[in-house]
């Protein structure tokens, strides 16, 4: 007496299909999830925070004024009196990444009296921008305090 015996395992269509699936949905998700231009974004907002922080905190202890002028493809800091510090230049993907137009500028320790004074006399927005991706800051008048909005 014979039995039929049914051997377990995929048959080569199932195969088949599982990598077209595969492949299909590696063409279609995988450039979304690697997407880094927001990841770079999000890393410059963070370091443009910290270099404003760090340009206020050397106003202050040199007691020189610094000036942070702020255009469409990066920020520039340099002594009021002459003398570039640093440039921090927008992500090379994500130029450029300042969403507001026209150059402004932000000076910290304004006349050595310890506040910031803005080109337009009250609080500086910032938005780094680009594609879906952004980020809003504000430098606070007078306290010189950059921060990120919610």
């Amino acid at each position: 007496m014979r039995g039929r015996h049914r051997t377990a395992g995929f048959t080569l269509v199932e195969l088949v299909m599982v990598i077209t699936i595969v492949g299909v949905l590696a063409l279609v998700v995988l450039p979304r999830a690697l997407d880094l231009t927001a990841w770079r974004l999000r890393a410059y907002g963070d370091e443009l925070q910290a270099q404003m922080l760090a340009m206020q905190r050397l106003a202050l202890a040199q007691r020189r004024p610094v000036t942070a002028t702020i255009n469409g493809s990066g920020v520039d800091f340099a002594y009021t009196a002459g003398g570039s510090i640093l440039a921090l230049p927008c992500p090379a993907t994500a130029s450029p990444c300042i969403a507001e137009s026209g150059p402004r500028s932000a000076t910290f320790n304004a006349a050595n009296s310890g506040a910031a004074t803005t080109s337009t006399g009250a609080a500086l927005a910032v938005t780094v921008a680009s594609g879906s991706s952004s980020q809003a800051f504000r430098l606070e008048p007078q306290t010189g305090l950059f921060r990120r909005l919610p």
